[in-house]
């Protein structure tokens, strides 16, 4: 059984739409007393960070993610689901620690630093783009070493590179497909990828 985290973050019907399209269905759920029901889960989301972060911890459902997460069952953070997975950002910070994620990948979340682009280009960073795939993982399975995403994002993570399984190049090149044990993210969108997405969830099914 797998669940999607539902924190009023996202348009969770594509999400829904692309697991069943590939044959699986799933349940919206948000009570954080029963993730732990769940085989597998998905943390989505389109926002802001820190709307997003408030949202999780209204009603204990930060904790209720970790306390999954720790289970070690699968978990797949996708786009600001996968930001939320590290341990802060400096979107709208009002510090330098910046703003408190769920700290489940050791790393930080940063704008794009436009003053770094090799070529002129527009932020955010939106549309079709290559992700390169750095390391062997389930969630690759069936797919070619390199392949195209979409993508939809200012924002991105910087981490160890023994977390990167996928890297991607706008401007320069960031880490846009993280594994840690169990817990998967994604900055682009799967359900909105075609074939090479649907792939994805697939994989993410089986594991």
């Amino acid at each position: 059984m797998i669940g999607i985290v539902d924190y009023n973050m996202g348009n969770l019907a594509s999400v829904i739409n692309a697991f069943a399209k590939v044959g699986e269905s799933v349940a919206l759920e948000s009570n954080p007393s029963k993730l732990n029901q769940y085989d597998k889960l998905i943390l989505p989301g389109v926002g802001a960070f820190g709307d997003a972060m408030e949202h999780l911890k209204k009603n204990g459902m930060d904790r209720a993610v970790i306390n999954f997460a720790k289970s070690g069952k699968p978990l797949l953070g996708i786009c600001l689901g996968m930001q939320l997975l590290f341990d802060n950002s400096e979107e709208f910070a009002k510090d330098s620690n910046g703003t408190q994620g769920l700290g489940l990948i050791p790393g930080k979340v940063v704008a794009f630093d436009e003053s770094k682009f090799d070529r002129p280009l527009k932020v955010p960073h939106i549309g079709w783009n290559e992700m390169f795939c750095k390391k062997p993982t389930k969630l690759f399975d069936g797919l070619p070493k390199d392949f195209y995403l979409y993508f939809v994002h200012s924002y991105h993570v910087v981490c160890d590179d023994k977390y990167a399984i996928g890297k991607t190049h706008y401007g320069y090149e960031f880490v846009s497909v993280v594994q840690n044990g169990n817990i998967y993210g994604i900055q682009p969108h799967p359900e909105k990828s075609h074939d090479n997405g649907l792939k994805i969830i697939k994989n993410f099914v089986k594991i």
